[in-house]
């Protein structure tokens, strides 16, 4: 497995940061280019600069911190917005992103990433009581073909299907994260669930009654590689391998976008994880994630 991992995660050299502070503009190439030591695991932050085409902060308040080395060059970093989310982040650094997160007074939803950096981030918070953690999440990746045929029924989905897909997406949710994502008001939720849709980054199949039997969605996405997220099969089809052909079709839809799918799963989701296998995934590294 580690040497399927090779390609995407060349070795890189980083000494003690001597600063932390925003990223801004200027820095988008050097961001651009740590993201690029890891394609996979830092496709969040590759996503955000492909649609944004800047580090700077965002209209919604979100920004990027950095750590410098020595030499002024940029050695890590770490997005704040809802989540955090670190990008090569060496243990040594996560003091320094632990105290600008704390200064910050910002609240947030989770962390979540690479394991050793988002636990050694959450280890210096101090603070923050966590609902949950998942110290073992594998990041897993097809770079190929599936290895079972897709289901020809998957489809992407358009937005005459909202209705349907909505009570799908709220019910992954909260069966993955515990709670309803719409308890405190929907639109927001809404919304991006409309977004995946119209973005064609959305796939679904559908019963003879309109319902949805299995979905998926390309949360993140790069011209390298793509993450799916929502993986989601309706109770009462469950155990019929509804998922396999799912989600070869899902891995399909994804290869004519990027040659890598990923994607990480909870390390006690043994059904979930079998699938995979059985797709084709391979695991190629560990994400780990806090929520709070």
């Amino acid at each position: 497995m580690l040497s399927r991992a090779a390609p995407w995660s060349p070795s890189r050299s980083r000494g003690a940061a001597a600063a932390v502070r925003r990223l801004g503009d200027a820095d988008t190439r050097a961001l651009s280019e740590l993201a690029a030591a890891d394609p996979v695991a830092n496709v969040f932050i590759a996503a955000h600069l492909a649609a944004h085409g800047t580090a700077a902060p965002t209209a919604a308040g979100a920004e990027v911190l950095g750590a410098f080395d020595g030499d002024g060059q940029l050695a890590s970093a770490c997005w704040l917005g809802a989540n955090i989310v670190p990008i090569e982040v060496p243990a040594e650094h996560a003091p320094l992103y632990a105290a600008s997160i704390r200064s910050s007074r910002r609240r947030f939803a989770s962390i979540f990433g690479p394991a050793k950096a988002t636990l050694a981030i959450f280890a210096e918070l101090h603070g923050p009581a966590a609902r949950d953690v998942r110290p073992d999440q594998p990041l897993l990746v097809l770079d190929g073909p599936p290895a079972v045929p897709a289901d020809p029924l998957v489809r992407v989905t358009t937005l005459d299907d909202f209705a349907a897909l909505a009570p799908a997406c709220v019910s992954m949710f909260e069966e993955e994260v515990g709670y309803s994502p719409v308890a405190g008001g929907s639109e927001n939720y809404y919304r991006r669930v409309r977004q995946l849709i119209t973005a064609g980054h959305s796939f679904a199949r559908f019963g003879a009654r309109g319902e949805v039997m299995f979905k998926a969605e390309l949360g993140s996405v790069t011209a390298a590689a793509t993450q799916v997220q929502g993986v989601w099969v309706d109770p009462l089809h469950r155990g019929t391998g509804l998922s396999h052909g799912g989600m070869a079709a899902v891995v399909d839809h994804a290869r004519r976008i990027a040659p890598v799918v990923s994607l990480y799963v909870n390390d006690y989701n043994h059904r979930a994880r079998a699938a995979y296998r059985t797709v084709g995934f391979e695991q190629v590294g560990t994400f780990a994630t806090v929520l709070f």
